[in-house]
């Protein structure tokens, strides 16, 4: 069963914009939990736009359910930042997911190149798996390194989904999951667990999950936190639960 992990970056964007404390990231993501999320997701930067590391310790530990760290490994010690690394050696969840992005990146944009970066990341894979993390590299639809993740020490990877979102929305639905199950195939035929995230919504995440039935966890944020605004929170879970299991259990 795909499981939905909640993204609440975007409360913490809405947060930081007025300062203060309001709205709760800590209150959306119980909300989130109580209406059925399997997981919460949080994906701090240096430069503190949304999650900050007082929000990803308040986070560690509170719920039943998968906690997921997002980032990139290398990004490393500002004045008020400690270290993605560190994040994840004090708080130890259940999952990382290692993003390659910039500090200047408006959202993450590209998976790994392990050919050039696979031997830095190596180490710290072995490292965080030694604390009992699970990990997973966000990758490119097109890469050819699911074996290379393989042998790096990867559990999982985390298939970016932008460029397939890109495709439904220009009506190109029948390439766009065609591109994932290819996608899927050389993940799955390396040993890989399957994670997608980016860019999924209630219109292409249906799609998706019926060609790619093998996917363990969707990290949604974005269009969830959107729909919440016009739907409500609880509401907005609900949906996109309806839509995993109707993908799962077709009537």
């Amino acid at each position: 069963m795909t499981r939905l992990s909640v993204n609440v970056n975007k409360i913490a964007v809405l947060r930081n914009s007025r300062g203060g404390e309001l709205p709760s990231v800590l209150h959306a993501a119980d909300t989130a939990v109580a209406a059925g999320a399997q997981g919460i997701t949080v994906h701090p930067r240096p430069d503190l736009r949304h999650i900050r590391p007082d929000d990803v310790y308040a986070l560690a530990d509170r719920y039943p359910v998968e906690y997921n760290i997002e980032g990139n490994p290398f990004a490393g010690v500002s004045a008020d930042y400690c270290g993605f690394m560190q994040l994840l050696r004090q708080t130890r969840p259940a999952q990382a997911t290692l993003v390659p992005d910039g500090d200047a990146q408006i959202t993450s944009d590209h998976g790994w190149d392990l050919g050039r970066d696979g031997d830095r990341v190596a180490p710290l894979i072995s490292e965080l798996r030694a604390l009992g993390i699970r990990v997973s590299l966000f990758m490119d639809e097109d890469s050819a390194d699911w074996n290379l993740a393989k042998q790096l020490g990867a559990d999982r990877v985390e298939l970016y989904t932008g460029p397939y979102a890109e495709r439904c929305k220009a009506g190109q639905t029948a390439e766009a999951v065609a591109r994932m199950r290819a996608a899927a195939d050389g993940a799955l035929a390396a040993g890989l667990g399957l994670n997608a995230g980016h860019d999924l919504d209630l219109d292409n995440l249906g799609p998706l999950l019926r060609a790619v039935p093998e996917i363990d966890e969707v990290s949604i944020g974005h269009a969830l936190i959107g729909d919440a605004l016009y739907l409500g929170l609880v509401e907005a879970v609900h949906r996109y639960l309806a839509v995993i299991t109707q993908c799962q259990n077709p009537a």
